[in-house]
């Protein structure tokens, strides 16, 4: 977690939080800029957040610990909450604009889809994207090059970007063929990779559905319809 958090923004202190946390800290981890500091539900532990990592400090800030907060009594993972919600907020920085977007005619659900042109399993699950559309299952597609930048994978994402029809592009990339598009400027490529890789994606496609859980892997339309009806409201 420290290293997410070098060179990351400005200091926010969150109101009923001890001085001496943020002055430890910057004492002890000089490089780290951005510190997010908040109560939690443990008396005496405070949240520490930077985008969507979470970890827990002592009231003296000599103590820093990894791991979730469990609440046992209503079953509830409170860090994952946290993180949904953060993962939701860091999506929304991005902006639709930014992102190709497959919109049925009637929306239920709204997802957020890290891809990789040349994945298979992207492919396979791009196949099924009029099914995604008939349950009302709204795509944004985010690029994760998953060989990283200045590669054949890379250069694929920046020339879907660059085209006139950039949903159709990305359509037909998926399906193997070599695009014409010269490469322009700039890209949202680079800031959909460093955002993925702070969610701690690995693989494609990694799904973030609209309560802001991160789905790992693919899942059959039908599969993740069914599961995101189960989840709405909760």
């Amino acid at each position: 977690l420290i290293v997410v958090l070098l060179g990351l923004g400005s200091s926010v202190q969150g109101a009923g939080v001890p001085d001496v946390i943020a002055s430890q800290l910057q004492k002890s981890f000089p490089e780290v800029r951005s510190e997010q500091i908040s109560p939690s539900p443990i008396p005496g532990l405070y949240e520490l957040r930077v985008g969507p990592q979470i970890a827990y400090v002592s009231a003296d800030g000599r103590y820093l610990v990894r791991g979730d907060i469990i609440d046992v009594m209503s079953d509830t993972n409170v860090s994952e909450e946290r993180r949904a919600g953060a993962r939701l907020a860091a999506i929304d920085d991005i902006g639709e604009a930014r992102m190709i977007i497959f919109t049925p005619r009637q929306v239920k659900h709204t997802i957020s889809v890290f891809t990789d042109v040349d994945c298979g399993y992207c492919r396979k699950l791009h196949r099924e994207i009029g099914e995604y559309m008939a349950r009302g299952i709204r795509v944004r597609y985010l690029f994760f090059p998953r060989s990283g930048p200045n590669t054949e994978s890379w250069a694929k994402a920046e020339k879907v970007w660059c085209s006139a029809d950039r949903a159709d592009a990305l359509t037909r990339s998926k399906r193997g063929e070599m695009l014409a598009t010269k490469a322009c400027s700039p890209t949202p490529v680079q800031d959909h990779y460093s955002l993925g890789l702070s969610f701690g994606v690995t693989g494609t496609p990694a799904i973030i559905t609209d309560t802001g859980e991160l789905v790992p892997g693919y899942v059959p339309a039908a599969e993740l319809g069914a599961y995101l009806d189960g989840n709405k409201g909760s």
